[in-house]
Order: structure tokens, then C-alpha cells, then sequence
């Protein structure tokens, strides 16, 4: 009689319990390296230290500047930012549809000819936010070096005034 009653529930929450069940391998299913999460239209691929990379500009053009010196920048990120390849997605399984026994996923990201050979297509691309930035020179105690870098640093990174800073370099 209490087998009667488990079979019951089974039959009534068997579809809800497998769509969990595939939803949970799914979640855990290994998706490569650490840096790339898998989407179903791409893979989400992190930048290499965007924020290292504009810093190093900035402090090359910035020494550039007329009055400003030597030059050190910091910046500090809120978010990264993120590319969403394309990829080529097969997904089998064995066993009914309803209740597959065994999944196999396989990926390939799709290539195409650049101008530096085979690149991956890119579908979408976000773009780092920053949340300050520091910059020290040779010229900061100057106003109008400060002005200057100000609107510098303002505009390749977007951010307001009030989020950077310009100090004399000692």
C-alpha cells in the first residue's frame, strides 16, 4: 500500500524531477578553463587586465602632455570586461527524451579569417567599468595640469571628475 503511494507521486512529479535533474547537470556540467563560462548562444571570454592595459596607455600619453612629467596611473575597475564568442554547440543523449541516461556536449568556438590569421567571431562585447581613478605626476600640483589629465582620464575611460584624483608625483 505505501508502494502504491510513492508510485503515485512518481508518476505525477516525474517530469518535474527529471527537468531538475537536467537543469542540475547542466549547472555543473565542466565548461573548460576558469576564465570561460558557457551560454547557450556563445561562451562570455574575460578581457586580459583591461584596466592594466589602459593604465599603461594612459601613462605613456599622459608623460606626453605638455607641464605633466612623469606619470603613474591606477585604476580600479568595477566590472570587468566580458566578450561573448560564437560557438558551435552539439548536444546528445541516450535513453528516452523524456528521461535521457547519459549527455554528451561537445563545443568548438567558431573561427573566421582575420587579420592576424584564424580569430574568433565575436557576437557581443562589454566594456570594462571604472570605478576611480589616481594619477600621479610631475606636474599634479599645477592647476591646470590637473584640469588637463582630469579631462584626459575623463574621457577614455568615462568617468566623472569626481572620481579622479591628480597628485603631485615626489
Amino acid at each position: 500500500m505505501k508502494n502504491e503511494g510513492v508510485r503515485k507521486r512518481w508518476d505525477k512529479y516525474k517530469w518535474a524531477a527529471a527537468a531538475v535533474l537536467i537543469g542540475v547537470v547542466l549547472l555543473l556540467w565542466p565548461n573548460g578553463n576558469g576564465d570561460t563560462a558557457v551560454t547557450d548562444s556563445g561562451s562570455s571570454v574575460r578581457e586580459t587586465a583591461p584596466a592594466q592595459d589602459l593604465a599603461a596607455e594612459l601613462e605613456a600619453i599622459l608623460t606626453n602632455m605638455s607641464g605633466v612629467g612623469q606619470a603613474k596611473v591606477l585604476l580600479t575597475l568595477d566590472s570587468d570586461g566580458q566578450r561573448q564568442v560564437a560557438e558551435d554547440t552539439e548536444l546528445s543523449y541516450s535513453g528516452a527524451t523524456a528521461a535521457p541516461e547519459d549527455y554528451s556536449r561537445r563545443s568548438e568556438t567558431v573561427l573566421a579569417d582575420g587579420d592576424s590569421g584564424r580569430e574568433a567571431v565575436v557576437l557581443s562585447r562589454t566594456y570594462p567599468t571604472y570605478r576611480g581613478a589616481l594619477i600621479v605626476c610631475q606636474g599634479g600640483d599645477r592647476p591646470e595640469v590637473q584640469l588637463a589629465v582630469t579631462q584626459a582620464v575623463s574621457a577614455l575611460t568615462g568617468l566623472n571628475s569626481d572620481r579622479i584624483a591628480v597628485a603631485k608625483w615626489q
